[in-house]
């Protein structure tokens, strides 16, 4: 995983040279943190392994990480960040400040922050990460370096497993069906009921029980993600282009035989929409229900107007 992340941008960039406030923008929320301290490491200098030894500890003395992991900043975090940031630093030249998850930060600590990130003191510099930008004041984005981490590409997502998963599963499968999110890879490789489910779902048999079932899988995205693949690929093989399919065996040629194209395409746009109506909070599985609904649905109304 390491060396994916010194591949970004961000990495490469903190390399470079440093701002005053930098955001970085990642959209694998489970490694955002070890990004921002491989960036960390990159903004004092790698050759020391004990001051990286202690980044990744979280233990180094001018080198402050914050919130805890899996927790999100607080007014008392902002309030001691605002403290030491007067401080002089204690081994180093320059103090630096990593904010984890910034996206999941309050309005108000945001704008508790907002002062300092625009005039940090002379040697402090700040390093936020964030998901997504969207949760993120406008006026704390334009006092800032901004740098986007794209999605990795299928390939070095690929290359990234068989360097830390060699053997495991179906490791293209898993690669293609991530969008470029290592994370969602790895939870594709070993959560093999995603695709089951996927393909029961197009079956559209008994859709009661087994959305009671993918109630119980912990990573949705993984599951949508499972679901996007599978749509993909039955069109390939209902188009005769099985060669680019990511998904083997005779039972996906057979079910790919009893849907239309205009079907598979409509069902990529409810998985879609599916997806969403789910981070809006609705019931994972009603929305599954229903989705099983509308592509059967969709699939006779194109089986009855290709007769």
């Amino acid at each position: 995983m390491i060396e994916l992340l010194h591949s970004t941008n961000a990495y490469l960039a903190m390399k470079r040279d440093v701002s005053p406030a930098t955001l970085i923008v990642f959209p694998d929320a489970k490694y955002l943190r070890t990004l921002l301290k491989e960036c960390a490491k990159a903004f004092f200098g790698e050759k020391d392994k004990r001051r990286s030894s202690l980044i990744d500890e979280e233990t180094f003395s001018d080198c402050l990480i914050l919130p805890k992991a899996g927790a999100k900043l607080t007014v008392e975090d902002a309030s001691r960040i605002v403290d030491e940031s007067l401080l002089h630093p204690v081994e180093e030249e320059n103090k630096l400040f990593v904010l984890d998850a910034f996206d999941t930060a309050s309005v108000l600590v945001q704008n508790k922050l907002l002062k300092i990130l625009e005039e940090p003191p002379a040697g402090v510099y700040f390093l936020l990460g964030a998901s997504s930008e969207g949760a993120v004041l406008p006026t704390v984005l334009s006092r800032m370096r901004k740098l986007t981490v794209p999605p990795f590409s299928e390939e070095a997502v690929l290359s990234a497993l068989n360097r830390n998963h060699a053997g495991e599963g179906e490791l293209a499968r898993a690669a293609a069906a991530s969008g470029g999110v290592y994370s969602l890879a790895e939870e594709l490789l070993f959560g093999g009921d995603n695709f089951r489910i996927a393909e029961k779902l197009f079956e559209g048999t008994d859709l009661e029980t087994l959305c009671r079932e993918a109630e119980k899988i912990k990573d949705r995205g993984a599951l949508f993600a499972a679901l996007m693949l599978t749509a993909r690929d039955l069109l390939f093989y209902r188009t005769g282009q099985e060669r680019f399919a990511s998904l083997k065996g005779e039972n996906l040629k057979k079910l790919a035989s009893g849907y239309p194209e205009g079907a598979l395409l409509a069902a990529a746009r409810f998985i879609q929409d599916a997806r969403r109506e789910v981070d809006f909070n609705a019931s994972l599985r009603q929305a599954l229900y229903h989705l099983g609904l509308k592509i059967q649905e969709e699939k006779t109304k194109w089986q009855k107007l290709s007769q």
